[in-house]
C-alpha cells in the first residue's frame, strides 16, 4: 500500500526537499483521515452495488413479465372484438366497455410508463440506497500553494484501496465528456435504426403482429425516457475501471476546477452532481472557492445547484498562503539546466548538446512518427526517440491545435523538447494561451521539458512594446480543433438541461482568471526544473507506468501454473 499522503508530506519536509508549511500540514491530515475511511467505504460500496445488480436484475424481469401480461390481455381484446362484431348490440356495448379498461384514453405513454414503474416498486422494491460517502475536499488557494502536489499524493495513495479512481485536469475531463457524449449519440442514432424493428425477444412472442408492434413502442419509449438527460449516462461511465467490474467505491481527482463558459458549467453541474449523488468521493482544486468559481453570472440557476452539491459532500479547505513555494524551492534548488535563454548562440548549443544527449541515452533511432489524438485524429511528430520528442514552438502553439493534441503528446512522451519560445505579447494571443495550455498539461502528465526562449521565465508573460499580455479580451481555453461546434451541438441537441441553446457560446476567461493562468504557467515551469520534480518523472509519467504494467503482466503470464499433462 502506497504511503499516506501526511507521512509523505512529513518526509518530504524533513528531507529539506518542501518547507513546513501549516496550511499544507492541515490538508495533508484531512487527505489521510478521509483516506483512513475510503478501505471500509470499499467494501460498503461492493456490497451496495452486489445488491444493486441483483435488484436491476429483478426489476427488468418483472417488467418484462407485467409487459406480457398487457400484452395478453390486449391480444384477448382483440380476439373478442373481431368475434362480437356480428352480436348485438348491447353485448358489443357491455365488451367495449370492459375494453376501455386496458386502453388509457388521453393519458399516454408517460402515464402508462410511471404506473408500470410503481407498479414495479412495489413488487420489487425502490433501489437500494447506497452507503453515505466520506465527505471529500475541496482546496483552494493561490497559485503554488501546494494544492496539486497534495491532491496528487492523496490520489496515489489511493491505489490498491479504491477500485475506480481517475485523475482529471479541467481540459482533460471537458474533452472527455465530450468524446462520452459523442460516443453516445452515435450509439443512439445506431440503436434508433435497429430499434425500427422489432427486437429479436419480442419476434418470438406467441401474439399476433399489432401487439407486438405495441411492445416494441413501450420499449422504445422506455429507451427514449433513459436517454432523455445524456449527462447522468456520460457519469455512469466516466470513472468506471474498463479491466475491472462496476463494484466498488470510486475517487475523482479533479484539478483546476473552472467555469469558463456555458458548457462547463452545464457539463460540471450535471456530471459532477450525478457522481456525488451516486457516492463518489470527490477531492478537488481550484484558485476560488464554490460560490465564487462563476464570475460572470453564466447560468446562474444551473450553477448554483452546482456549487450547492459542492458545498454539501466537500469540505471547502483554503490552503490561506501567499507564498509561492514552487518558487520558492527552485531557489534553493535549480541550475537552469533545462530552461535555456536568451536565443542567443550559447543557449542554442546547450539545447542541442541535451538533445543528442537524451536521445543517445534512449538508445534509439530518431525519426518522424504520429500519435493518436482523440476524436479520431492524428498529430505528427518531427522528431521522435524511445518517448523522447522534438518541436518548434511554432509547430505545437502557431497552429490550430489544443488540449487533445497537447494531452496526446504528454501521454506519450516523457521528455519534451521545445526551440524558439517567443515573449508573450497581444499580437501572438492565440499562441500564448495554446502555450498555457501545453504548459497545464506537460505538467499535469509530469513530463521532462528542455526548452529555448527569448526571456527568463519571470519575463516570458509580461508583454513585449507591442502592448502587455494582459490586455487580453478573452482567455480562450476551447480550442478551434475540437471547439465550438460540439459544444453548441451538445446544448443544442444533446437535452443536456432544460436551459435553451444560446445563439453562440463564447469561452472567455475574466482579467482576474487571466493572471491566475499566467501565474500557473510561470509557477510550473519553474517547478518542472526542480529535483523533487523531476525525480518523480520515472515514477509518475504514463510512458514509464505502462512500461512497468507491462513488465509486471509479463512476470505474471510466465509464473502462471502449467497444466498436468
Amino acid at each position: 500500500m502506497a504511503t499516506g499522503p501526511l507521512t509523505l508530506y512529513s518526509n518530504l519536509v524533513e528531507q529539506g526537499k518542501l518547507q513546513h508549511d501549516p496550511y499544507q500540514e492541515r490538508v495533508a491530515f484531512e487527505l489521510e483521515n478521509l483516506l483512513g475511511r475510503l478501505d471500509q467505504y470499499e467494501k460498503d460500496m461492493e456490497e451496495y452495488h452486489e445488491n444493486l445488480a441483483n435488484w436491476e436484475k429483478n426489476r427488468e424481469n418483472e417488467r418484462r413479465r407485467i409487459l406480457m401480461d398487457e400484452a395478453e390481455l390486449k391480444q384477448k381484446g382483440d380476439v373478442w372484438t373481431a368475434v362480437n362484431k356480428q352480436r348485438n348490440r348491447f353485448v358489443e356495448k357491455w365488451i367495449i366497455r370492459k375494453k376501455t379498461e386496458y386502453v388509457e384514453e388521453g393519458v399516454g405513454k408517460w402515464v402508462s410508463y410511471l404506473k408500470r414503474e410503481k407498479k414495479l416498486d412495489s413488487l420489487v422494491g425502490r433501489r437500494p440506497v447506497a452507503p453515505p460517502a466520506p465527505k471529500g475536499l475541496y482546496l483552494y488557494g493561490n497559485v503554488g500553494s501546494g494544492k496539486t502536489m497534495l491532491m496528487d499524493m492523496f490520489y496515489s495513495a489511493t491505489e490498491g484501496i479504491v477500485k475506480h479512481r481517475r485523475r482529471f485536469h479541467f481540459h482533460e475531463a471537458m474533452l472527455e465528456i465530450h468524446e462520452h457524449m459523442h460516443k453516445l449519440w452515435k450509439k443512439q442514432v445506431e440503436e434508433k435504426s435497429l430499434r425500427s424493428g422489432l427486437s429479436s425477444w419480442i419476434m418470438n412472442l406467441p401474439f399476433d403482429t399489432k401487439v407486438k408492434e405495441w411492445l416494441a413502442a413501450e420499449e422504445r419509449y422506455k429507451q427514449e425516457v433513459q436517454m432523455k438527460n445524456i449527462l447522468p449516462d456520460v457519469a455512469d461511465k466516466f470513472l468506471v475501471d474498463r479491466r475491472a467490474d462496476q463494484r466498488g467505491a470510486s475517487i475523482l481527482c479533479f484539478d483546476e476546477i473552472q467555469t469558463v463558459d456555458v458548457f462547463a458549467i452545464v457539463a460540471l453541474s450535471g456530471i459532477v452532481s450525478r457522481l456525488l449523488s451516486t457516492g463518489t468521493v470527490l477531492v478537488a482544486t481550484s484558485n476560488r472557492e464554490p460560490k465564487d468559481l462563476n464570475q460572470d453570472g453564466m447560468q446562474w440557476e444551473i450553477f448554483l445547484k452546482f456549487a450547492s452539491k459542492l458545498e454539501e459532500h466537500c469540505q471547502n479547505v483554503l490552503i490561506g498562503n501567499e507564498i509561492d513555494y514552487r518558487r520558492l524551492i527552485a531557489g534553493r534548488t535549480i541550475d537552469q539546466a533545462q530552461y535555456f535563454w536568451p536565443l542567443d548562440r550559447n543557449a542554442i548549443k546547450e539545447f542541442e548538446k541535451m538533445w543528442c544527449k537524451i536521445t543517445n541515452e534512449s538508445g534509439g533511432r530518431i525519426s518522424s512518427s504520429t500519435v493518436p489524438v482523440m476524436f479520431g485524429r492524428i498529430l505528427e511528430v518531427p522528431e521522435s526517440c524511445n518517448g523522447v520528442a522534438r518541436f518548434t514552438f511554432d509547430y505545437l502553439c502557431g497552429r490550430p491545435v489544443g488540449a487533445a493534441d497537447y494531452i496526446a503528446v504528454a501521454k506519450n512522451y516523457h521528455t519534451v523538447f521545445i526551440s524558439d519560445i517567443p515573449m508573450m505579447s497581444m499580437r501572438i494571443r492565440d499562441k500564448a494561451r495554446r502555450f498555457i495550455t501545453l504548459i497545464d498539461e506537460l505538467y499535469n502528465h509530469h513530463c521532462c521539458l528542455f526548452c529555448t526562449a527569448a526571456s527568463s521565465i519571470d519575463d516570458l508573460f509580461q508583454g513585449t512594446e507591442e502592448g502587455r499580455l494582459f490586455d487580453l479580451e478573452s482567455f480562450q481555453f476551447e480550442t478551434e480543433t475540437e471547439g465550438g461546434k460540439l459544444r453548441r451541438d451538445v446544448l443544442a441537441e444533446g437535452s443536456v438541461s432544460s436551459v435553451g441553446a444560446p445563439a453562440g457560446i463564447v469561452s472567455l476567461l475574466s482579467g482576474q482568471e487571466e493572471m491566475f493562468a499566467f501565474r500557473r504557467a510561470v509557477s510550473r515551469l519553474i517547478e518542472m526544473q526542480t529535483p523533487l520534480y523531476l525525480e518523480g518523472i520515472p515514477l509518475l509519467h504514463p510512458y514509464f507506468q505502462r512500461q512497468h504494467q507491462e513488465l509486471t503482466s509479463d512476470k505474471e503470464s510466465t509464473f502462471q501454473p502449467q497444466p498436468l499433462s
